[in-house]
């Protein structure tokens, strides 16, 4: 047993060497460090070495990059995997009701490489620049127009610094006959604004559209639901992420991130405000009437104040069965002028007037109950009733809560295909954000799901296997940390060796003790029952002379019943000797002599 605790005492030292090893490391910061490696022989270098190369993780399995080239028909794609902004325009506009300073779209737009890349070669389109108007647009291979096939747009994101606040919506410009890319502002005409957007802790994904009143003319945005879903994760864990919308011919629309639908709903019933005005509304001209009851509860007019309701009684009174405790020093004040203070230098009776010591605590009152003129607490005096009020009763002439009544809608139309919007011509991003950095790519506008979905699995799947291939697993961090701090390798095998070194321990030293098996072979008592065995044989030797002793008492009886019954029979014998000799055989036969003796 001492042995175990001396190795048990010995593994802790060392863990306690370790520690202290990991804290000189941390306050000198590798610059006061020791050199010890010149000390150490030349087997223990060859073996350290030996160890760096073991530890040394596998090489990362590369994944190669393509660009992605569509497999259908599309009305825009943009991989930017050609390194230039050909087909882009960059805005010159200024925003209105804003100050000259920051009113200029003058945010910078570059195509980079992402950080820490897994795909070289793979290039996206960065907003470069942070605190400043950005818009840059390109115009579609062909307009947009709703009919009878889906739209589906599609991008990635990545907000390589996190996000502060600030958006990475894409808005799809209106084809109208005043469209200039070149003057693209915030207030230029879209069809449909969608994507994230974050400010503070306010985590968004849009879906607008621009409505167009059928009667008036006029547009008007409808806002998507927000969704159920959680989406903080997708602004700050710095992965690229896919963005889908799907707008379909029977008003459905899905919202999916990374492949995964986030949002859903349909235009006619899931947009804020809705598409179609209510059919009548509240006359804005009808008034309450005077006399309009509105009091389900009235006060009991025949009610009656009782007599002895006092009103004037107070709540509190002096409680007179109070006492003034022993001790009290009524001559002394609570507080009294601090005997240490002293009038300060600088102190003009002039201007601030005679100087007065602050006040203190009274120190004479710190050992007694109390100072100062004694009163008697307050109580709730039991006579207090308060303001008297008559009880509440049902109002009969109650009339409910009043509402103007409906009249029909003079604004009010139906619009049963909302998917009908207005074309659309052009794709553009007019950003304004406080983080640089944010990275877009591969955007695609087309009709078939299965050719964004070949888009995505090019762009943004390549992506996240290359992301996967890359992340090392965890015996890989726990070795690279190792070769970053040797001193781990020491808690490693603190952590792995010391409990398997004290199972091992303390399960297999001590006296072996036989096994179940070899009792079963010998049919020797095993240890666990012997003392068991010993007590059921005393108490069955104890049952053992009970028994005989009742055996002997029951021979002794069967003994005098046999004497009496040679007895009886000698005197039947007799009796027979008498009887005719047909008589003497059948006695005979039937006497006790020629019986079994009965065995007791």
């Amino acid at each position: 047993m001492e042995l175990k605790w001396l190795l048990y005492v010995t593994l802790l030292a060392l863990g306690t060497l370790a520690v202290q090893a990991h804290d000189m490391d941390d306050d000198n910061n590798g610059d006061d460090v020791v050199d010890i490696e010149d000390d150490l022989d030349d087997g223990i270098e060859e073996a350290e070495e030996s160890k760096s190369e073991m530890s040394t993780p596998p090489p990362t399995p590369k994944v190669t990059y393509r660009a992605p080239v569509p497999t259908g028909e599309v009305y825009f794609v943009e991989s930017f995997d050609k390194g230039t902004l050909d087909g882009w325009i960059l805005s010159r506009a200024k925003k209105d009701d804003t100050d000259d300073e920051i009113a200029k779209y003058d945010g910078k737009w570059e195509v980079q490489d992402m950080k820490d890349t897994k795909l070289p070669g793979d290039k996206g389109l960065v907003l470069v620049t942070r605190a400043k108007h950005h818009a840059i647009s390109s115009k579609l291979s062909k307009p947009f127009v709703f009919d009878t096939k889906p739209l589906i747009i599609q991008y990635e994101v990545n907000f390589q610094n996190g996000i502060e606040c600030g958006g990475a919506y894409v808005k799809l410009l209106s084809k109208t006959p005043e469209l200039n890319l070149d003057q693209f502002h915030d207030k230029t005409p879209y069809t449909i604004m969608f994507g994230p957007d974050k400010c503070g802790e306010d985590y968004k994904l849009h879906f607008i559209f621009r409505h167009k009143n059928p009667k008036t003319g006029k547009y008007e945005e409808k806002h998507a639901k927000r969704p159920d879903a959680d989406l903080k994760t997708y602004f700050t864990d710095k992965k690229t992420h896919l963005y889908t919308l799907v707008l379909n011919p029977d008003n459905s629309f899905e919202i999916l991130v990374d492949q995964t639908v986030v949002n859903s709903g349909n235009l006619l019933n899931d947009m804020s405000p809705p598409v179609n005005p209510p059919r009548e509304i509240e006359d804005p001209n009808d008034q309450k009437p005077e006399d309009w009851d509105e009091r389900p509860k009235i006060p009991d007019p025949d009610a009656v104040k009782p007599d002895d309701w006092d009103e004037d009684a107070p709540a509190k009174i002096a409680d007179e069965n109070a006492v003034k405790p022993e001790g009290w020093l009524d001559d002394e004040p609570e507080y009294v002028a601090d005997p240490d203070a002293e009038k300060p230098e600088d102190w003009d009776e002039d201007m601030d007037g005679e100087w007065e010591a602050p006040q203190i605590a009274n120190p004479k009152c710190e050992t007694s109950p109390g100072c100062g003129t004694w009163q008697r607490p307050m109580i709730d005096n039991p006579n207090y009733k308060g303001k008297w009020k008559p009880p509440m009763i049902d109002n009969v002439n109650y009339q409910g809560i009043w509402k103007p009544r409906k009249i029909p809608n003079p604004d009010f139309f139906e619009d049963l295909e909302p998917f009908k919007m207005t074309p659309f011509s052009a794709v553009g991003l007019e950003l304004w954000s406080m983080t640089s950095d944010i990275f877009f790519d591969n955007f695609i506008i087309c009709t078939e799901r299965a050719v964004a979905d070949d888009w995505a699995s090019d762009g943004w799947g390549l992506k996240k296997a290359a992301d996967g291939a890359a992340e090392p697993g965890v015996v890989g961090q726990m070795m690279a940390a190792a070769e970053e701090r040797p001193w781990l390798w020491v808690v490693y095998i603190l952590t792995v060796a010391l409990p398997v070194f004290l199972v091992v321990l303390f399960c297999c030293s001590g006296k072996k003790q036989p096994s179940a098996a070899e009792y079963k072979k010998t049919d020797a008592p095993q240890p666990d029952v012997m003392d068991e065995e010993k007590e059921e044989e005393k108490d069955k030797g104890g049952k053992e002379e009970e028994e005989e002793e009742e055996a002997n008492e029951e021979k002794l009886g069967s003994d005098a019943d046999i004497g009496s019954a040679s007895q009886e029979e000698e005197e039947e014998e007799e009796e027979e000797d008498r009887k005719p000799a047909s008589e003497e055989e059948e006695t005979v036969n039937r006497s006790p002599r020629n019986r079994k003796p009965r065995k007791d």
